[in-house]
């Protein structure tokens, strides 16, 4: 099974032994009518304001007038990959829409779904890469300052999308429009064989999830603990140490409850390929499960604008200081000169980098 384009749930019966077979039952035909008419209106309301937070975020920061922080070029890849991720999704919603028949032709069947999983594998990567910088950030302040250049974080956001592109290479060759005649539909489908299938499972699992996951929870175990000591060494708690704390608590959940009930029904299809499970039990379950899950998990797509960005206390004044260029008072300009307002502005960059 594709794990990423599970929109073709039904329809990739060449390449997976869940198919749904032709002659369903009454409790089959209901689950897929339920998917059908509850998941296209998601999938749209998802979209519109997954595409407008983040956009909002990627307009701030172009029109900004200050050179982006490292922070904040992460945090703008993020929104730029989540922006691209959900610009796909109404593809998916249509398909379903369709039956399940894809009419948009072999090019777009390969193009969309490679650019789910380009912006998929960034998407996470780059969360995981949030997590070690508010690390580096927050525990480590003063001994690994040399590492938060933002020369370092262009090319690690580079790398990241180097990475995604890679992953998305088999669906790239192997991504297909053709005639499935079990369930009578045009399909955009895989056209690799089940070792190939398998593979593309166990590395989703391993590299999509496990690996990220074990980093923001080591990474946010360990920034917990370094404000803990803050704590106890400290008279009295900062505000802005416990805005942290709760941020990367939030981040670490949301992520488990978006992407973990995904990489649970991948886990269990893979069983099921190596016969550990049995088909004929789970083979409907799986299903409908990965078509629920895999639109809960593009929830965090919509979200992460809300966990990273608006809860951040820079990025606020960053808004508020546009707001203020743009009043008419303001437009006159000022006493300060451009330089002195310069040589603030680097202060201030310099200084607030390691608030979130």
């Amino acid at each position: 099974m594709d794990p990423i384009d599970v929109s073709m749930t039904m329809v990739w019966s060449e390449n997976s032994n869940s198919s749904v077979p032709p002659n369903t039952t009454d409790v089959v035909d209901q689950g897929w009518i339920l998917v059908q008419n509850i998941i296209p209106p998601y999938i749209f309301t998802l979209c519109a304001l997954g595409l407008l937070g983040n956009s909002f975020v990627l307009l701030v920061y172009l029109f900004q007038k200050d050179r982006l922080n490292v922070p904040e070029i992460f945090l703008g890849n993020l929104a730029l990959a989540d922006f691209a991720l959900l610009t796909c999704l109404p593809f998916s919603a249509m398909n379903i829409r369709n039956n399940f028949n894809w009419p948009y032709g072999e090019a777009l069947c390969k193009i969309v779904n490679s650019s789910v999983i380009v912006n998929f594998y960034t998407s996470i990567y780059i969360i995981a890469t949030i997590s070690i910088d508010r690390y580096l950030a927050l525990a480590r302040t003063m001994q690994t300052r040399w590492l938060r250049r933002t020369l370092y974080a262009k090319v690690m956001c580079a790398a990241m999308w180097i990475l995604g592109i890679l992953m998305s290479t088999p669906s790239l060759v192997y991504r297909t429009v053709t005639y499935v005649e079990e369930l009578g539909t045009i399909s955009c489908i895989l056209g690799y064989g089940p070792a190939w299938q398998l593979s593309h499972q166990i590395m989703m699992n391993v590299l999509g999830f496990v690996s990220p996951v074990l980093i923001i929870v080591l990474s946010s175990s360990a920034v917990i603990r370094a404000l803990y000591r803050r704590r106890k060494g400290a008279c009295a708690y900062e505000g802005s140490d416990r805005k942290a704390t709760t941020l990367v608590y939030a981040v670490t959940i949301l992520f488990l409850l978006c992407w973990g009930p995904f990489h649970l029904f991948t886990f269990l299809d893979t069983l099921c390929e190596l016969e550990l499970l049995d088909e004929t039990k789970w083979g409907h379950a799986l299903d409908i499960g990965h078509q629920v899950s895999v639109y809960l998990a593009f929830l965090n797509s919509v979200l992460n604008p809300a966990l990273y960005v608006f809860s951040g206390q820079y990025f606020r004044k960053k808004l508020r200081a546009i707001f203020r260029k743009a009043k008419p008072e303001n437009r006159r300009g000022s006493d300060m000169s451009l330089y002195q307002r310069s040589v603030i502005s680097t202060y201030i960059n310099r200084t607030e980098q390691t608030k979130l």
